[in-house]
């Protein structure tokens, strides 16, 4: 894909406007602070994750957020889809498709063993998004958080 890029510094601005709309489209609870402060570790080279913008980087689109971790499970470096955004004026498009396909091929060059993403249930149209790339659905685990 052309139009996917890494993220830096310069594109905080392109950015936070889309986290919000994702945000508040999901009912995440965050305020500007709390995004700003979760996202500029990444555009800076943090090696806990990485997010890289849709579209042209002069006006992208949307954008993908990947954290890292250590999987004994899979064998070595494991990636976490943890947002992926477009614009709502442009979904149906396969934007989003192609972008995890592109990321997922990225980071398997780089040595990542496995992608991993969560889903709600009752989201169809991303449960759809995810099994068009391959994703498969694990019954065997129930995600459980204890928030620190």
């Amino acid at each position: 894909m052309k139009s996917l890029h890494l993220a830096g510094p310069d594109d905080i601005e392109k950015l936070l406007p889309m986290v919000a709309a994702l945000h508040e489209e999901t009912g995440l609870p965050s305020n500007d602070d709390h995004r700003r402060e979760a996202v500029v570790p990444l555009l800076e080279g943090a090696p806990h994750g990485a997010i890289w913008l849709i579209g042209p980087r002069r006006a992208p689109v949307g954008y993908i957020c990947i954290s890292f971790g250590w999987s004994i499970e899979f064998g070595g470096l494991e990636g976490r889809i943890i947002e992926v955004f477009v614009r709502q004026a442009v979904r149906g498009r396969g934007m989003g498709t192609e972008a995890v396909y592109e990321i997922a091929k990225a980071l398997k060059q780089g040595g990542v063993t496995a992608l991993h993403l969560q889903v709600a249930p009752e989201d169809e149209r991303n449960r759809r998004l995810f099994a068009r790339a391959h994703f498969v659905e694990r019954t065997d685990e129930l995600l459980m958080t204890l928030p620190l």
